[in-house]
């Protein structure tokens, strides 16, 4: 196993007190991809381990303060590429009126047209298309109309509910990836490259700019770090759509190493493990 850390910079407060400071050690484990022996996983072992989970409508904020019930669904889903939104729109065909808050806003302009779920974002990118100044999945808190039975929240995920499915395959990449972080490397060895695929945490600062004017973000505060299982466990499901099988049964085995080791810690030791800060508060 080998770990790489990464070391604390200066830290510019967040929005609430509970957030942690992002810049902190984590810990890495790097092996080769199975179904690609060149390649190379790279893997946050300190977020994988982390006690992290949803609280969507359970002490979520919101990334928007004008809009704490809309989660992270504020600005809709960019989708990964043409097949994510060939994808998305296929699924939102088998939505119904009595679950859907915006069926009829969808209905095709023309007749036996495209449903009108998609638009194109400021960046110039293609993304889920903003109703009242959320995503048109979003069934709003306290929406009611006759014949509606459906819940707040996103209807695509109440229609992986509904079907009995993984909502890895109901929602567009983003929306099921996050808050997992999937991104690419390439490294030079001489004149042979190597490609890394990164599984790391989607923390604030990964979003950017953007990211410093969310008002509230789930990855790095202690409200959302109380979850039962550890990430790489509760998200089972989307880790083998990121990593394949193999790959993910190889990280399991680093993880429960891993879980071993912090279970029979002992508090005066010195401190070889870098946990995630969030959970060590959460946990209190």
């Amino acid at each position: 196993m080998c770990f790489i850390s990464h070391f604390p910079l200066p830290f510019h407060s967040m929005s609430t007190s509970s957030e942690v400071n992002p810049h902190f050690a984590r810990d890495w484990v790097e092996f080769p991809n199975p179904d690609q022996p060149e390649d190379i996983f790279r893997c946050d072992l300190t977020w994988l381990t982390s006690y992290w989970n949803c609280i969507y409508g359970n002490g979520c904020c919101g990334i928007d303060e004008d809009k704490p019930d809309a989660g992270c669904c504020s600005d809709g889903a960019y989708y990964s590429d043409s097949d994510d939104e060939a994808r998305t729109l296929k699924v939102a065909e088998r939505l119904t009126p009595d679950m859907w808050q915006f069926y009829e806003e969808a209905r095709p302009k023309k007749r036996g047209g495209a449903l009108n779920v998609s638009e194109v974002g400021l960046d110039k990118d293609r993304k889920t298309r903003m109703v009242e100044a959320s995503c048109i999945f979003l069934n709003r808190k306290g929406y009611s109309a006759p014949g509606f039975t459906g819940d707040f929240g996103c209807v695509l995920h109440h229609l992986a509910q509904k079907e009995n499915v993984h909502f890895v395959e109901t929602k567009p990449d983003v929306c099921w990836q996050l808050p997992i972080r999937r991104s690419f490397e390439t490294r030079e060895f001489g004149e042979r490259e190597v490609h890394v695929t990164v599984i790391g945490e989607y923390e604030r600062l990964a979003w950017g700019d953007g990211g410093a004017d969310f008002n509230w973000y789930c990855t790095g505060n202690t409200e959302a770090h109380n979850g039962a299982e550890p990430v790489y466990i509760s998200n089972r499901f989307e880790l083998i759509a990121m990593m394949g099988e193999q790959a993910y049964e190889i990280l399991v085995t680093h993880c429960n190493n891993r879980m071993e080791i912090m279970k029979n810690f002992k508090k005066n030791s010195l401190p070889l493990l870098a946990v995630h800060p969030a959970t060590v508060a959460g946990k209190r």
